[in-house]
């Protein structure tokens, strides 16, 4: 697809991945982007058009829906990190995990593949992780709620092959942003504006999936392996 002239919306722009993704899109000849938050008295990005949006609230997804009948590449960037378990953790973090990763993608996919159809097709984006293929103590609600969004990924894109409608999914491991400022971990981190750049770049090339950094490649490349090896260090706990 062809950034340049087209029409895009990214949620969670206000700051991260997705600002630089909404700053990116329009340097790279996006005519109009959406830049989307639940608070838009803190949008930063010079020239986007910014809309209020919570993705977790299907009246806010419908109401930003009507309004941006436009949209040619939408970008689902919102994304949360509770730092909560499963067993032990707040329930209500966990949901707030769920809704967001992947009710509030589902619900935004529901209600722009139709704008996406009557434009003629375009591009779903979404941001995924390499804790969709990797549970990981502490963010264990995180893992599982990214894992249900990656397999809503592969889902859609069968269902939105009919209408010319391509879907991308988006991995990388941790990234130098505010949301995981308070994570405790001093592994490498990916800079945001190189993610979203790369994210951007799989949308023009028509890449149904794209990769960032080698600690998600060898994640993924673990999922062939028996649970034994992946989780060695935590069964030896057992």
């Amino acid at each position: 697809m062809d950034i340049e002239g087209s029409v895009a919306l990214v949620t969670g722009a206000n700051r991260g991945i997705g600002r630089h993704f909404a700053t990116q899109l329009l340097e790279r000849g996006a005519s109009k982007v959406y830049a989307t938050a639940r608070h838009p008295d803190t949008m930063t990005v010079a020239g986007a058009d910014v809309l209020r949006l919570d993705v977790t609230d299907p009246r806010s997804v419908a109401e930003a829906a009507a309004v941006a009948q436009d949209v040619s590449i939408l970008i689902n960037n919102a994304g949360v990190l509770t730092f909560t378990n499963l067993l032990t953790g707040d329930l209500a973090a966990i949901h707030r995990e769920m809704d967001t990763h992947f009710f509030g993608t589902l619900s935004m996919v529901r209600a722009f593949a139709p704008v996406l159809a009557a434009n003629g097709g375009g591009v779903i984006l979404n941001m995924l992780s390499s804790l969709s293929w990797l549970a990981a103590d502490g963010v264990n609600s995180y893992a599982a709620a990214k894992a249900a969004a990656w397999s809503l990924t592969n889902g859609i894109r069968l269902e939105l092959a009919s209408q010319r409608t391509t879907v991308t999914g988006l991995h990388v491991g941790s990234v130098d942003t505010d949301m995981n400022a308070g994570s405790g971990y001093d592994g490498p981190k990916s800079n945001p504006a190189d993610v979203a750049a790369a994210g951007l770049d799989a949308i023009q090339l028509g890449s149904l999936e794209v990769v960032i950094d080698d600690g998600s490649r060898e994640i993924k490349a673990s999922l062939a392996a028996d649970p034994v090896v992946t989780y060695a260090d935590a069964l030896r706990m057992i």
